[in-house]
């Protein structure tokens, strides 16, 4: 295991980026608590936004499109029955995974954490605090990413 050659030389730039993180985190679970679907999915997409700001799937129109996907595709595959059996239950997951996928790289929204939005939804079920959540906890980090994206540095 090493170190990160560019660390030392912008430890500041990763301090820092790590903690606007903790902290966005902190307000979206502070906000909208006790709610699965926001810590299966946001985690990852506050990771994309704060480590890799200049990435493509940091976009905010690709974080926002990605997620409304995967909360949609999940929601529509949570209502299936049989979700008792475990061959049904584990074919809905991978479909509801598969199939935002493909939505996803088809609409141009491509944003992996998103996924886990979908796996998440399809997990618990359409709730309108789910909604709220994902939504709320989406806009957030899609607008710190546009605003934050000049002051931020790439860390991978």
């Amino acid at each position: 295991m090493k170190i990160d050659p560019q660390f030392f030389a912008h430890r500041k730039q990763y301090v820092m980026q790590s903690g606007y993180a903790a902290i966005s985190i902190f307000i979206i679970t502070f906000l909208l608590y006790n709610n699965p679907v926001v810590i299966a999915s946001i985690g990852s997409t506050a990771f994309i936004v704060f480590s890799m700001p200049n990435s493509i799937t940091a976009q905010p129109r690709r974080i926002i499109g990605g997620h409304l996907v995967g909360f949609f595709v999940g929601s529509c595959f949570a209502v299936f029955p049989f979700m008792h059996v475990t061959f049904f239950t584990a074919l809905w997951y991978s479909l509801s995974v598969g199939i935002t996928l493909f939505i996803m790289v088809v609409m141009d929204f491509e944003h992996p954490p998103a996924a886990g939005t979908a796996l998440g939804m399809t997990l618990v079920g359409y709730t309108s605090s789910s909604a709220v959540a994902i939504i709320i906890s989406v806009l957030i980090l899609a607008f710190i990413s546009y605003v934050a994206k000049p002051f931020l540095r790439d860390l991978i």
